[in-house]
């Protein structure tokens, strides 16, 4: 099917990942994380990975477990969940701030969705919000009953798409006692509206392909999907926001897992089109941070959630200057600045 730039905007949306990439690093670590700074491997007291396993719904789920230096699971340490951006995985950014946060004293997690990354789920890179949501409260399930977690201080971070869904599981699950985004995107709001807006008139027709997606899924057909997307260099350099330019240099190159993808099925739009973080976004009552950074085309997604978040007082909205939104993913300096709240926040409020 032919494709034009525009029609490509949504497809580095969902998650900027690279299809058919490069990943020497993922092979060069024996966990297969890309991220800098990562472990290569467990030594006795220090920050130690534990890849796990657990049963969601019936499907199996992937996942790292990360434990502080001198993990004694005899005492109770506070606990973080981590829920990564669209179309990532949890080798990638998610990975680094998990384990950041541990290095922090912090027992924490990082699973791939369900459909998605290393989990199970049939067909491949279903991109619903209830499922992303549920991931959230699977992924609390699974760390309050962790050897040495106490389940009284249990936080939450969400990573662009992940920040999203996290607002969403926050407003209900009162399990989690504060909660932090990172470059917060509202998946729904973008599917439906487009990046800053750019695809309103092209709503319906959106829409209508996905009903026909769904319907031909229905009889059995082919499974229809969307955002699969092989842009040139050249290309990528004529994308109009900052975030579609670096995603694709970040998930396509230097950060790139073979389990990260842009791809999406066609038939989950007619969840996520009315979906939006934001809808009873009141019902938070937990302290939130929101985390964003200042030359990020996404940041209006933060600025307009904030002041809706009526039902908690200890909020802040933080930005960090200079930087973009992939730039919070990588760059030491912004991670750092980033990790500075995190750790202040967190350790007030869990």
């Amino acid at each position: 099917m032919k494709r034009t730039i525009k029609a490509t905007f949504m497809a580095v949306m969902v998650g900027l990942s690279a299809l058919g990439a490069e990943a020497a690093d993922s092979k060069q670590n024996p966990f297969t994380l890309v991220y800098d700074g990562a472990i290569a491997k467990n030594e006795p007291g220090k920050v130690n990975i534990h890849p796990v396993t657990y049963t969601l719904n019936g499907l199996n789920i992937a996942a790292n477990v990360y434990t502080p230096a001198n993990y004694d699971p005899a005492k109770k340490y506070p606990a973080v969940i981590v829920a990564h951006p669209n179309g990532g995985v949890k080798e990638q950014v998610a990975g680094l701030y998990a384990q950041r946060l541990a290095e922090q004293g912090y027992i924490t997690v990082a699973a791939d969705a369900a459909y998605q990354g290393a989990s199970e789920g049939q067909p491949r890179n279903v991109d619903k919000p209830a499922n992303r949501i549920e991931d959230i409260h699977g992924m609390a399930d699974f760390i309050s009953q962790y050897a040495g977690v106490d389940q009284r201080r249990l936080g939450l971070l969400g990573i662009c798409g992940g920040g999203g869904y996290s607002l969403a599981a926050a407003q209900t699950d009162k399990r989690f006692k504060a909660l932090a985004t990172l470059s917060m995107f509202n998946s729904g709001r973008v599917r439906r509206n487009g990046y800053v807006d750019s695809q309103l008139d092209t709503i319906e027709q959106r829409l209508q392909q996905a009903s026909a997606a769904r319907a031909e899924e229905a009889a059995g057909g082919e499974v229809r999907y969307a955002g699969d997307a092989n842009l040139t260099d050249e290309q990528i350099a004529k994308l109009p926001f900052a975030l579609y330019r670096q995603g694709y240099e970040y998930y396509w190159k230097t950060y790139a897992h073979p389990n990260s993808t842009f791809k999406y099925t066609m038939s989950s739009l007619l969840d996520l089109m009315r979906f939006d973080a934001t809808n009873q976004i009141e019902l938070i009552d937990k302290p939130l941070l929101m985390i964003a950074g200042s030359k990020a085309d996404s940041l209006y997604m933060s600025k307009e959630a904030f002041p809706k978040a009526s039902g908690t007082q200890d909020k802040e909205l933080f930005l960090i200057d200079g930087a973009t939104h992939i730039e919070t993913y990588w760059v030491p300096e912004y991670v750092d600045v980033a990790m500075g709240k995190l750790t202040t926040f967190y350790a007030r409020t869990l």
